[in-house]
């Protein structure tokens, strides 16, 4: 395992790889490694040095149950580009970790060479506030749902109906969920993070190359809160793949690895805007 001593926390990240540096940034509740089944060895055969992590909360980052904020983990994934030398750096994040890698382009320009933003967004809505809320009210009531049920309703929120509909398919993702381990006392802090501003106007400052990745199917983040992020940041692209829901990534790791790759390589094309 290799660490780094970050902001005060323990903060745990892996190396994959060589060439130009990509830093992955996970979503909320998961951990660095789930980009390894897909992701990385397809950034890795590009020719790019691959660096995931594990956010504060996710174990064996410290969990700092004590609470924190959106900007602690913001300053952690700074802290990290700057402990390896990798900066500028680009990005990829998906959900809260796109949230993060956005709010890193305003706060640390400097850091960041581009970035790919997916299931991400700008803002939330009344229904998403009302999940988040629903989903905290959940964890502090402290009930634990049968595990087949609570693996169902996580495939009805994350996967698209066309995964759903394959029976093997569906079986695989059921027996997975069914095996993922209870949720923390950092994860319950990621929770709070779903109840964002609107920070449409504030990413209109983001000078640096971006592309964002919508999934047609998403019910946490759908297309048009992706579309919002591009249309707000200078010059940023988008793309939505088909039959997709949120863990879009894992569904059609092909179709999404492509897109990343083309836009990483891309982007070298881009003269940095005023």
């Amino acid at each position: 395992m290799a660490w780094a001593y970050v902001n005060g926390i323990r903060l745990h990240y892996e190396v994959h790889g060589s060439g130009d540096p990509v830093l992955m940034v996970m979503g909320s509740g998961s951990a660095g490694h789930v980009w390894d089944v897909y992701q990385v060895p397809a950034l890795t055969r590009a020719g790019f040095r691959v660096i995931t992590f594990d956010h504060r909360g996710i174990p064996p980052t410290d969990r700092c149950a004590e609470g924190f904020t959106i900007d602690d983990m913001v300053r952690d994934t700074a802290a990290l580009v700057e402990e390896l030398g990798a900066g500028p750096v680009r990005l990829v994040g998906t959900s809260m970790g796109a949230q993060i890698c956005q709010e890193l382009m305003l706060a640390r320009p400097e850091l960041v060479r581009s970035a790919v933003l997916m299931a991400t967004r700008a803002r939330t809505d009344e229904m998403r506030r009302a999940m988040a809320e629903a989903e905290i009210e959940l964890h502090d009531a402290g009930l634990a749902l049968p595990p087949r049920y609570a693996a169902v309703v996580r495939a009805l929120k994350y996967l698209s109906p066309r995964t759903l509909a394959d029976p093997d398919r569906a079986g695989d993702w059921l027996g997975l969920f069914g095996m993922a381990a209870p949720r923390g006392a950092g994860e319950r802090v990621h929770m709070e993070f779903s109840a964002m501003p609107d920070r449409r106007a504030a990413y209109r400052r983001i000078t640096r190359p971006c592309h964002v990745i919508a999934f047609s199917d998403d019910v946490i983040t759908p297309p048009a809160f992706g579309r919002e992020v591009a249309e707000a940041i200078p010059g940023a692209g988008f793309d939505v793949v088909e039959g997709t829901g949120h863990y879009g990534y894992l569904e059609a790791p092909d179709r999404v690895n492509d897109i990343l790759v083309a836009r990483l390589r891309q982007e070298d094309l881009v003269a940095e805007r005023p």
